[in-house]
């Protein structure tokens, strides 16, 4: 489910931004951006249920937390029942070791500041969300290290039908991977780090959180 690329650091802020599976063989998807080191050193991927990927990402976020310092943010995409999961994940969350994402709501008159759990990708935000991340990728703004990640992106194309021109995942293939990124550099955008208020001592290497690498 994990695919870890480099040991996290003390002092880093890690953004993390998730795609739920609508199920029919589809992947649920978690990018672990840093916005500390511009890149991606943890994904997670797996046909599991949304809710079994909340369940394996609380721990991390926690361990994260614990080896950095600061708390990490997390988003979950609002579609697909993603946005109960993550009310679940806010109520995983006691100790408070990472934050929830909440987006503005833009154009409220009455509350301007009025918010959301978690993101929503619709007609006016996924063009722009896509459009940032398309430059963020053909300047090399990020390291990418995960061949699954890569390989989505080879395979998100333009389709244009009569009436529109869409980006999407194309005939047989999967984007989970890649709305995950552009999600995670929407908030990379706009999120600042808290620490924690306690002070954590400097792990040793061999830190681990289970056998299969998570350190």
């Amino acid at each position: 489910m994990f695919r870890q690329y480099r040991k996290f650091e003390k002092g880093e802020f890690i953004i993390v931004a998730c795609d739920t599976s609508a199920g029919m063989g589809d992947y649920c998807a978690a990018q672990f951006l840093s916005k500390t080191k511009l890149d991606i050193p943890l994904v997670y991927h797996s046909k599991l249920l949304a809710t079994e990927m909340t369940n394996a990402l609380h721990p991390v976020l926690e361990k994260i937390s614990d080896i950095t310092g600061v708390k990490p943010i997390v988003t979950y995409e609002r579609n697909n029942g993603g946005v109960f999961e993550l009310e679940r994940l806010a109520g995983l969350n006691r100790l408070g070791k990472y934050q929830i994402y909440k987006m503005m709501t833009y154009g409220n008159i009455d509350n301007p500041d009025v918010s959301k759990l978690g993101w929503d990708t619709n007609s006016a935000t996924r063009p722009k969300m896509l459009s940032d991340w398309k430059e963020a990728v053909d300047k090399h703004l990020v390291a990418i290290y995960d061949k699954p990640t890569i390989e989505e992106h080879f395979s998100f194309i333009l389709s244009q039908t009569s009436t529109s021109i869409k980006a999407k995942a194309e005939n047989n293939a999967h984007d989970d991977l890649v709305m995950s990124c552009a999600i995670a550099w929407q908030l990379y955008q706009t999120e600042e780090p808290h620490k924690l208020k306690k002070d954590f001592k400097d792990f040793p290497d061999d830190t681990r959180l289970f056998n299969g690498g998570f350190y």
